[in-house]
């Protein structure tokens, strides 16, 4: 398989026998940062566009058709248009806290975009304890969530940012229960080695029947931690107007909004690294043949195409289920979730200690 970190050995080569090493440095960052805010654009673009048109396959309807060939331009006249929207300062609010709010949101996912290792060779951010920072990081959004609605001084938003943080407060306990698990089987918290660890097989095919709860779990915990339906409670509209960023106009709306489809990805990409091998082909101990057709696909598209299976899965949800009252979601997570999590962790520790995996 080709790998990527040839080239760009290359080119920080190539700057420095022309230039200092501070210099260097200075152009690659500012390069990595670049394309970093330029992915992040168009993937939360992409993925507006996504959920429209699959909410539209679910109900029997075309989706957005207007904009562009099949509706392709509408997400980018939705993105001028919100780019022209005057920014409208409200009285009796916090000001600074208020305005500093969606800048902590859209920080936070960029920061753990940086940390997915794309393709081999493809990462940005790679730490002895990545996951344990990626979920570090993840926190920083909820406080700017909860600063959105205390800061806005109106009782729909205070009463949106109190229910996502709770909500995604007691959610991340069996999220990362469930990446726990998974840190258990393979032996680190290096998201570049995890994935390097299924070489010979994902591990929710060999981590045996507590690979697949765990994966389970994950995928209804990242659905409740993103918001997203049936656990749209912080944003329900029928109660609650949009929830948390009501009095957001402009720019700073879109800064909700982006990171929101952003968020659907990232947990999505690490569902993709912890379960389903990231940017790995599927390969098969013995099957050399298929192993090696299996390796001329790019690293890339193996971790876009199952990051884009796993959103698909997600929205789906969104679009099937009725929105749940939040006692039930909450109850569900504590009662439920979690004692399954738990249980879930101490079973794959002694399928560890006892070898009973594949």
């Amino acid at each position: 398989m080709f790998n990527f970190g040839t080239w760009t050995s290359a080119i920080n080569e190539a700057l420095l026998s022309v230039m200092p090493e501070w210099s260097a440095v200075l152009i690659e960052c500012v390069v990595i940062g670049v394309l970093v805010l330029l992915t992040y654009t168009v993937l939360a673009l992409f993925y507006i566009l996504y959920e429209r048109k699959l909410c539209a396959w679910f109900q029997c309807r075309l989706g957005p058709m207007r904009v562009g060939k099949w509706g392709l331009l509408q997400v980018f006249a939705d993105m001028f248009k919100i780019l022209i929207k005057e920014l409208i300062s409200l009285k009796g609010t916090d000001r600074f806290l208020f305005k500093l709010a969606p800048y902590l949101v859209i920080t936070s996912s960029v920061v753990m975009l940086a940390c997915l290792p794309w393709g081999n060779g493809l990462q940005i951010i790679n730490y002895n304890i990545g996951i344990f920072f990626v979920l570090a990081v993840s926190s920083v959004g909820v406080l700017g969530i909860l600063l959105a609605g205390w800061s806005s001084n109106n009782k729909y938003t205070l009463i949106g940012a109190m229910r996502s943080g709770a909500q995604m407060i007691s959610y991340e306990l069996s999220l990362g229960l469930a990446i726990l698990t998974i840190i258990v089987f393979a032996g680190t918290m290096n998201i570049n080695e995890l994935v390097l660890e299924q070489n010979n097989g994902w591990f929710i095919f060999r981590g045996h029947i507590p690979a697949i709860i765990a994966f389970i779990i994950y995928v209804i915990a990242a659905t409740a931690e993103t918001n997203r339906g049936p656990f749209d409670l912080p944003e329900a509209e029928h109660e609650l107007i949009a929830g948390y960023h009501t009095e957001y106009s402009g720019i700073h709306f879109g800064f909700f909004y982006l990171a929101e489809y952003l968020n659907l990805f990232i947990v999505s990409g690490i569902a993709s690294l912890m379960f389903l091998g990231g940017w790995m082909p599927l390969h098969i101990p013995g099957w050399d043949g298929f192993n090696a057709v299996m390796n001329w696909i790019p690293s890339i598209v193996w971790f876009i195409g199952k990051s884009f299976f796993i959103s698909f899965v997600i929205i789906w949800f969104k679009w099937t289920f009725p929105r749940v009252r939040i006692d039930q979601m909450l109850a569900f997570e504590w009662k439920y979730l979690m004692p399954i999590a738990l249980a879930n962790l101490i079973l794959m520790a002694v399928f560890v200690a006892l070898g009973w995996h594949f």
